[in-house]
């Protein structure tokens, strides 16, 4: 019997998926758990694995496309299954405003039928026209994806006053942070009336210049700091903390770690700090939804993994079940099947809290920003010998700067800087015992 391949939700949130590449092709056989193809999320770039063994008899979707989580994007059955075209099946025919040849389609308008022509209406009790002003409003609501109606809870923004320029009207999540942004749109095109001509503007023929379009993970992580900027009320608090007692520590276990199959690196420590300081404060590990706190009973870290490509942020789960080992394999593990494509959609995604480390570029420190939904984020710099006063006196310490950007609509500045303190006092006095 055949087996459907759906696009897997890669991300909390996360509600449709990019085909980059397709690894096989049709009449391919593949065994189960093979990559069968690459797809991109605003959380992720990976290598999907076949559900199945078996022969890619059809696939439905073209690289490029973008599709709802849990659509159908390919079919694996026998060699006798194979359709005589390999193309996907062409699509629905458009409405009569097409969208510009480069626009990405919104996901779950694939799966929705297009509006029936308007038919003439015959008038009762003269309420035809309000009725049909109630549908239509109703019916704008309705197309836009979840990501999109919890933005316009948490901004206060009524969707139907937004004309979307997606399929069929539909508004995307670039419509609804326009319209935050600027407060009116163009009803005509549905684009933002200050964009009128900045994007499409032609250089100079003889400047030196070399235009790229940009590639499909760095499209969705640019809407997803900005919708990020947008939603939270940032602030930063930022600590001095004296590394020497962890780098002794470090010293000592190293040859035990390599022992086990792992290196004893800064980030376990700073981890192993963060689980800690979660407990006591448990706000940090928290999220908002709307007017409600959702308070998380588990600790899952996400550690933000640099790529070429972008930055994705695979998870840790259970993070305070681990002792100092375990947090140190699974943050080899995750960053080292991160850079090579094999992250699992589970891994990606229910992060509480997330730890960026841009000092191991020489950064001394940055301000991050908050992956959403979460409401705050761990920045650390480079962490190297500096010299301090202790005591009046001079002194060289392994030392570095931590960054915590943290959502002010729900973590004050003085749970914050409690929070960085306990994380400076874990680290400055960790107990080689607790390993």
């Amino acid at each position: 019997m055949p087996t459907p391949v759906l696009m897997p939700q890669m991300g909390e949130s996360i509600a449709e998926g990019t085909i980059v590449r397709w690894i096989k092709k049709v009449g391919d056989a593949v065994d189960r758990d093979e990559p069968l193809f690459e797809i991109s999320t605003d959380k992720v770039d990976a290598e999907i694995p076949a559900p199945a063994a078996g022969v890619l008899t059809e696939i439905k979707v073209k690289e490029g496309e973008t599709v709802a989580v849990n659509s159908v994007v390919a079919t694996i059955g026998t060699s006798s299954d194979v359709s005589s075209g390999q193309e996907p099946e062409a699509p629905p025919a458009p409405p009569p405003v097409a969208p510009p040849r480069d626009a990405v389609v919104p996901a779950d308008v694939l799966d929705q039928p297009h509006e029936k022509a308007a038919t003439p209406q015959r008038k009762t009790n003269g309420r035809s026209a309000t009725a049909s002003k109630s549908v239509e409003d109703d019916s704008r609501k309705q197309r836009s994806s979840p990501l999109v109606r919890r933005i316009a809870r948490d901004n206060d923004v009524d969707i139907s006053q937004i004309h979307g320029s997606g399929l069929g009207g539909r508004v995307t999540k670039n419509d609804i942070l326009e319209y935050i942004d600027t407060g009116t749109r163009d009803s005509g095109s549905g684009m933002p009336a200050d964009r009128s001509s900045g994007e499409s503007r032609t250089p100079n023929p003889e400047s030196r210049v070399e235009i790229k379009p940009l590639s499909v993970i760095r499209k969705k992580i640019a809407d997803h700091m900005v919708m990020s900027r947008r939603t939270s009320a940032h602030v930063h608090s930022v600590f001095h903390v004296n590394f020497s007692n962890v780098e002794r520590i470090r010293h000592q276990k190293k040859a035990e770690f390599e022992q086990s199959g792992v290196k004893l690196t800064y980030m376990a420590f700073i981890a192993k700090a963060a689980v800690s300081a979660l407990r006591k404060f448990p706000i940090v590990n928290a999220s908002l939804d709307g007017h409600n706190v959702v308070y998380k009973k588990d600790i899952n870290l996400g550690i933000a993994v640099a790529l070429e490509s972008g930055l994705i942020v695979p998870v840790i789960k259970h993070a305070d079940e681990k002792n100092l080992l375990g947090l140190s394999r699974a943050i080899a593990d995750i960053a080292n099947r991160a850079r090579s494509k094999q992250l699992k959609p589970e891994e990606v995604h229910d992060g509480t809290f997330t730890i960026t480390n841009p000092g191991q570029f020489g950064s001394q420190f940055g301000m991050p920003i908050i992956n959403q939904p979460q409401v705050a984020i761990l920045g650390i710099g480079t962490i190297e010998k500096r010299p301090i006063v202790i005591d009046d006196a001079i002194a060289i310490r392994t030392m570095a700067y931590l960054t915590l950007g943290y959502d002010h609509r729900l973590v004050d500045g003085a749970t914050g800087d409690q929070f960085m303190a306990e994380i400076k006092d874990q680290l400055e006095h960790f107990d080689a015992e607790r390993l």
